[in-house]
């Protein structure tokens, strides 16, 4: 499959005279040098600490360049629409650019590589994550960091309000959040993220706890079914019925975090990967009293997303392709995904979970809800798509007109058609 064009071809062109060109074969410039690209993350920080240890087991040297995500991007969009050979390693997003960069044939296949290497255990990885970073049955990249959605809770709210437990289903949710809110005039009993396209990561999990995905199993548009909609009016009607008052429809995590963590609410359903910022004391002012919980359960059960929010690829116009899986094997390999957990980065291996230093650094509970999403999670919270920013845009907007009041089916209708008509033209 011929490589699409990310960029204006005028500018494709310019990159591909300038950069080095794709080699002659996957070890035709094999070099002890590994050029390593990574974003800016505790985990390239832990990894960085501990590279001397992989350069003297190896003989290796590692150059690293760390940037920061949209540097990352534009780096990624300039260079391997070129060809350029002068990344070994990236470090990559599986559900942000994964389809795209897979299709263009920018991921080199692991498989066999993953497959032969013993100590390297590919049947470790949790199904769900390596699902994400597999493509046409090929292990194109291994993932490195996941993120679960629980429901974080004020404990203190819960008792004062006579409930004994957090909601175990959604419908317990709303009925908590409301008696909880009538409780305590100016606490909101929900809050969430309600921007158009951030808040779609967050509503995935609603919308298949109720039964639906964005596409069915056909791959056609399914965000007017039945299920779809009611997730759609659930997550917007708690909203707006239960959550702060005035509430804008552009909030991303940080705004509604900073609403949880100032005491101003008394659920919020969010990543688990954010969950210092509500236990920090010098972040919050409920980190004595902040509480985890699974997420709630549905009408199809509790299903929130499982995903892989980060994972390492090598370039397929590497030439140094040997050398760039050993920093991969090494990296994402049993003992550094444990260190990396440890150090509270949640890794994607089942070993990692199922041993108890792999866990002790978490709040009980926590670990507790994170086993749940372990178990029932979906391995998108996205569509899966080549244009994810274009797509988020399209299906969030029935969220934004259910927290405001609007028809929240006919949104859903309109919304289906629009994402119809997206993925007709991404299969051209």
């Amino acid at each position: 499959m011929g490589r699409r064009s990310i960029i204006g071809t005028s500018l494709a062109v310019v990159a591909a005279m300038t950069l080095s060109a794709c080699g002659g074969g996957e070890d035709s410039g094999a070099s002890d040098t590994v050029r390593v690209t990574l974003v800016n993350h505790v985990w390239t920080e832990n990894i960085r600490k501990a590279l001397p240890e992989f350069e003297q087991q190896t003989g290796l040297k590692v150059e690293v360049t760390q940037l920061g995500e949209d540097q990352l991007s534009d780096q990624y969009n300039v260079k391997l629409n070129a060809g350029s050979s002068d990344i070994d390693v990236m470090m990559y997003r599986p559900l942000q650019e994964g389809q795209l960069f897979a299709k263009n044939e920018y991921l080199a296949d692991l498989t066999d590589k993953a497959k032969e290497s013993a100590d390297f255990g590919l049947d470790d990885f949790q199904e769900t994550p390596l699902g994400a970073t597999t493509y046409e049955d090929k292990v194109v990249g291994i993932p490195i960091i996941t993120e679960q959605q629980v429901l974080y809770y004020r404990k203190d709210l819960l008792e004062k309000s006579g409930f004994t437990a957090p909601p175990q289903t959604l419908d317990e949710l709303k009925t908590q959040a409301a008696k909880i809110q009538a409780d305590n005039p100016g606490v909101a009993g929900f809050v969430a993220r309600t921007g158009k396209a951030a808040a779609v990561t967050q509503f995935s999990s609603f919308l298949y706890s109720f039964g639906g995905d964005f596409v069915d199993a056909s791959g056609k548009a399914a965000v007017n079914t039945e299920a779809a909609k009611q997730a759609y009016a659930f997550y917007g009607g708690l909203l707006r019925e239960n959550g702060p008052a005035n509430i804008s429809t552009d909030m991303s995590w940080s705004e509604a975090m900073a609403i949880f963590t100032q005491g101003q609410a008394a659920f919020y359903p969010e990543a688990n990967s954010l969950y210092k910022n509500a236990t920090d004391p010098g972040k919050s002012k409920v980190s004595e009293t902040v509480g985890f919980a699974p997420f709630p359960a549905g009408p199809a059960g509790s299903k929130p997303y499982n995903i892989p929010s980060w994972g390492l690829a090598v370039n397929e116009a590497s030439e140094n392709q040997t050398n760039a899986w050993k920093f991969i094997e090494w990296a994402a390999g049993k003992q550094q995904t444990l260190e990396q957990q440890k150090a509270g980065v949640p890794g994607a291996r089942t070993s990692v979970w199922d041993n108890p230093e792999g866990i002790a650094t978490y709040p009980k509970d926590m670990a507790d809800a994170i086993t749940v999403s372990l178990a029932n999670g979906v391995g998108h919270d996205r569509p899966v798509v080549e244009r994810v920013a274009q797509a988020r845009e399209i299906v969030g907007q029935p969220i934004v007109d259910a927290i405001t009041g609007k028809d929240a089916a006919a949104a859903a209708d309109a919304a289906n058609e629009g994402f119809q008509k997206f993925l007709d033209d991404e299969a051209r």
